[in-house]
């Protein structure tokens, strides 16, 4: 199974000296998720499950295995073998080598580029390392602006060939507008390249968010494109300081510190268990006046903030008095234990007025938080109990809500989840879920209780049709073992967004939300 018809490179099977066994033999990549097991690779070993592991490859040429099987996987990589387990993931590169089970199965890993021409390939093993790793780096930098140009084009193209045909109703939005007053504290969607002008009303670029006379930035996410971030935002290069706090794997690493420039400081949060990355998508910018603090739903990446469905919410606040240095609410106390969890490293900043200061977690205390019209609710990698339990994820949510009041027609209404992966779930987390959304009182005190949930997913006509077409896919990632479990059919509702204008640009947006009719709590 995979995700798309870009092939990135190929599986070659080798003999136990590590020679290639049959270079027709050779299993194709594609971008995206490419599903490999005994059938796939011609083995009778009983060992080698049907559904052995995932291969997600990436344009740049690399990949990540992730381990579906109980028998461990082993990665050869630069001199080392690396031991996957069930559900690890590993990175791999051209010329890795990977070992289906421990000691058997061996097949190297290689890029399109280098299988179209051996030749070309032996002169390149001849090179320096380092002149290697430059080379690689320009490919990365090449391939990543040559699919940015290929997603703009295809996107182009769709709309001319669809007339993307907004109904009537679908101008429901043309006449709304925030007040400039009231944009730092809303809600906004990111902007969308070819929607008509009413359909990106109020909507946000990135370049609207990181602007002014920022003195120090923190960028947390998953994926960061440094070659694009820097084409949209080249203040970031000026900055005095920038922490960027990422999920990115070994090949995407290795090209962000070779090319990072001087004022960036990469740091990647510790992982307390095996599973998951970190993938929060924030920003702290400190400016002479104040911090702005937005959370949104963008990996730092081009079509992420330009071809599909996001949003975020930022507000800005002002340094504290120095009289309210000890006051705090809720909002500074969430965001100053997240910062904690992460383990950020201590940077030292001269800041106009204030002088040397080192940036940490608590440094963000010196802000007013006072005006936050939101609460925030983090999630950190680990098992929480005791206090700890009800300090992150759904469970802070829950707390937060209990204590919060709503209209009396939204006792028992319906809660609609909207994201963009999906796990592997059963009845019991979801009903645990749904108690945590479902929280909250009626304004005469009674609780809300429990509302039928609904979970919003694209089609694959949806992703077909959507500006990107089938590429759209890959950022709206599940197993087919996962969405096709029986039990989730009563939740499944479509996903349509005509009166935005974004029934086209696929969401990797996540909202929650708890409604009556045309009400939203």
């Amino acid at each position: 199974m995979t995700t798309s018809q870009v092939k990135i490179g190929f599986l070659i099977p080798l003999n136990n000296n590590l020679e290639e066994n049959n270079s027709n033999s050779k299993l194709p990549i594609y971008e995206g998720i490419n599903v490999l097991g005994r059938n796939d690779i011609s083995v009778a070993d009983k060992r080698v499950s049907r559904k052995h592991v995932s291969l997600i490859g990436s344009v740049d040429g690399s990949a990540n295995v992730v381990v579906e099987s109980s028998n461990p996987v082993v990665i050869r990589s630069r001199d080392q073998r690396i031991k996957l387990c069930f559900q690890e993931k590993g990175g791999i590169l051209n010329g890795d080598i990977v070992e289906m089970i421990p000691g058997n199965h061996f097949f190297k890993y290689v890029n399109v580029d280098d299988e179209k021409d051996k030749t070309s390939m032996q002169i390149y093993q001849r090179v320096s390392t380092q002149e290697t790793i430059l080379i690689q780096n320009e490919e990365v930098t090449l391939k990543r602006k040559r699919q940015i140009d290929e997603d703009e084009a295809y996107a182009r193209a769709l709309q001319v060939e669809n007339g993307l045909a907004f109904q009537d109703d679908s101008e429901a939005i043309r006449h709304f507008s925030v007040p400039k007053d009231r944009l730092p504290l809303t809600f906004q969607l990111l902007r969308v390249k070819g929607l008509p002008a009413w359909a990106n009303t109020s909507s946000v670029s990135i370049g609207d968010v990181i602007r002014g006379n920022v003195l120090f930035a923190v960028l947390s996410n998953y994926m960061v494109d440094m070659d694009w971030l820097l084409s949209v935002c080249p203040n970031l290069a000026k900055i005095s300081r920038v922490l960027v706090i990422h999920g990115e794997g070994d090949s995407t690493l290795y090209h962000l510190q070779k090319n990072k420039p001087a004022n960036w400081i990469l740091h990647k949060p510790p992982l307390p268990i095996s599973y998951g990355t970190h993938h929060s998508k924030a920003m702290l910018l400190v400016y002479p006046r104040g911090l702005r603090v937005v959370i949104h739903t963008s990996n730092l990446i081009s079509v992420d903030w330009n071809n599909k469905s996001q949003g975020l919410w930022m507000q800005d606040f002002p340094w504290k008095d120095q009289k309210d240095q000890s006051r705090s609410c809720g909002f500074e106390n969430d965001l100053i234990e997240y910062l904690s969890a992460l383990k950020l490293p201590e940077i030292s900043i001269n800041l106009p007025v204030i002088g040397n200061v080192k940036i940490i977690s608590s440094f963000f205390r010196r802000f007013d938080y006072s005006s936050a019209a939101v609460r925030l609710i983090a999630s950190v990698p680990g098992y929480h109990n005791g206090p700890n339990l009800k300090k992150w994820g759904h469970m802070k949510l829950r707390t937060i809500l209990q204590d919060c009041l709503f209209e009396k027609e939204f006792r028992n209404s319906p809660l609609v989840y909207q994201f963009s992966s999906l796990g592997s779930l059963d009845e019991k987390w979801m009903a645990e879920l749904a108690a945590s959304m479902s929280s909250g009182l009626a304004d005469d005190k009674t609780p809300l209780g429990l509302g039928k949930a609904q979970i919003i997913w694209p089609t694959v006509e949806d992703v077909r049709c959507s500006l990107e077409g089938y590429a759209a896919g890959s950022a709206i990632p599940s197993p087919q073992k996962n969405v096709e479990k029986d039990f989730l059919k009563k939740y499944w509702a479509k996903w349509k967004a005509i009166h935005s204008g974004r029934s086209h640009a696929m969401p990797h947006i996540k909202t929650f939300a708890r409604y009556n009719g045309q009400n939203i709590a």
